[in-house]
């Protein structure tokens, strides 16, 4: 990495910061505070709305077939998958933006174009003829959101200084995580009046049972088309680049070291695990207990489980500091493989009734905190692995949280196969069980236990 100091070239127009070096205790006093939290804080309202576009989709899906679409179920599934698909793609792309671009390109242009998949899924879900590809479609759009994550973060860590590292990004990564809370727990307030007038489009009747209520489901998506208008302006007015200068190809020596695989496999045990399960958790609420009379709403539940997560990740990313990321992914590891077995091995994915249901919210409410946990920790750790190269310890997290974001493409499709084979999703949950287990053992071995090869 290549910072400009003030004696070197800068680059052109005022997007470029002159010089930054956030480790000098008198310039992050004088000046490089000010413009880091500024940053941090317009990045972060940014992600909010990255996430709430990402996991739109998951929120909106279970009412589609109330209001006359005939998706089977695996159809569906398939419709919380693609954003998945898309933003771990995406994710991949945004990976190598920042260096190249600068953040203030990269933020204010993605956070625009979130605009195209919520104004077309708005205008979708107003015409009863849209075909299901033109949703896969919009569905695999909305992924952008997904994407704009690893472009984030990697620039908020070139932003503070290492001993802030770990609160700023638990911060980011846990206030962005909100917005998958934000989507699901907005969703069935916004459509239930018309919110937006004439404009948003005529009530569609939802049908369940005997009963029948008009509903404005496109609200779901119009509700972002504002806040993204404003936040894409902000942005572009008044966020600054921190001048690293480096190609692409020089970016792509993170694949040489191992403990890039390393970081990927334990990011994708607990971020990979948060949006996978985040995205469908309603579906599996209404594939489980849906059968019954008395059947829970899964919107109603749902919106806590991404709730607690980004909570717990915002608080440990302050913890993190202080302990180091290892130990507490360790936890987050141990605390998975036991909560998964717990699901398995009682009845609450196979209920004879309803009264289970409280059992397995709150095992699933344990996973989504353990996730956050591990979130804050992982995040915390891969800086320090990469300590002597802050450009590639960037560029890791950027990668990691890449590959992680594919999280609701494979969560979806293989609890949707478990569900075709065995009726409930109970192979999922033991197939995470061994997953789990060679992720928490790479930690161990690596990062946590004493002699430890990168103690972090």
């Amino acid at each position: 990495m290549s910072v400009v100091t003030g004696t070197e070239p800068k680059r052109h127009g005022k997007t470029w910061l002159e010089r930054w070096t956030p480790e000098d205790e008198t310039f992050w006093r004088d000046k490089g505070s000010a413009i880091a939290w500024r940053t941090l804080t317009l990045t972060t309202f940014t992600l909010v709305l990255s996430f709430a576009s990402w996991f739109a989709m998951s929120a909106a899906v279970v009412r589609l077939p109330g209001i006359g679409f005939k998706f089977t179920s695996s159809q569906l599934f398939w419709l919380t998958a693609m954003p998945g698909l898309a933003g771990g793609t995406l994710r991949i792309v945004h990976t190598f933006l920042i260096p190249i671009f600068g953040t203030r390109l990269v933020v204010s242009i993605a956070t625009l174009l979130k605009l195209i998949p919520c104004v077309g899924l708005a205008l979708a879900i107003t015409n009863p003829e849209t075909p299901y590809w033109m949703f896969l479609l919009l569905a695999f759009l909305a992924g952008m959101g997904g994407g704009d994550f690893s472009s984030y973060m990697p620039s908020t860590s070139l932003f503070f200084p290492k001993r802030l590292q770990g609160t700023a990004l638990g911060i980011q990564a846990g206030i962005g995580n909100f917005g998958v809370s934000l989507a699901q727990f907005l969703t069935p307030w916004i459509i239930g009046f018309a919110a937006f007038g004439a404009v948003g489009g005529a009530a569609q009747t939802f049908t369940k049972g005997a009963v029948s209520k008009p509903m404005w489901l496109q609200n779901a998506f119009w509700v972002y088309v504002p806040f993204l208008v404003l936040l894409g302006i902000a942005c572009a007015l008044w966020l600054r680049s921190v001048p690293v200068r480096v190609s692409f190809r020089d970016q792509l020596d993170i694949f040489k070291s191992k403990h890039t695989w390393f970081c990927t496999i334990t990011y994708l045990m607990t971020f990979g695990s948060f949006a996978g399960l985040s995205a469908v958790f309603p579906l599996m609420i209404a594939k489980i207990y849906g059968k019954f009379p008395d059947a829970p709403d899964p919107l109603a539940f749902a919106f806590y489980g991404p709730l607690i997560g980004s909570v717990s990740r915002v608080i440990f990313g302050f913890v993190a500091d202080k302990t180091g990321g290892a130990v507490l992914t360790q936890l987050c590891g141990v605390a998975l493989i036991g909560l998964c077995t717990a699901l398995v091995a009682t009845n609450v994915l196979t209920p004879e009734s309803r009264e289970s249901f409280p059992m397995f919210v709150g095992l699933m409410l344990a996973i989504f905190f353990f996730t956050g946990i591990g979130n804050a920790a992982t995040f915390r750790q891969y800086p320090l692995i990469f300590k002597h190269s802050p450009r590639q310890g960037a560029g890791v997290l950027g990668w990691t949280a890449a590959i992680a974001a594919y999280g609701p493409f494979f969560v979806s499709l293989l609890m949707n196969s478990s569900f075709e084979s065995s009726g409930s999703p109970a192979a999922f949950f033991v197939g995470a069980i061994v997953f789990y287990a060679i992720a928490t053992g790479i930690n161990w071995w690596y990062y946590a236990r004493k002699g430890a090869e990168v103690p972090c």
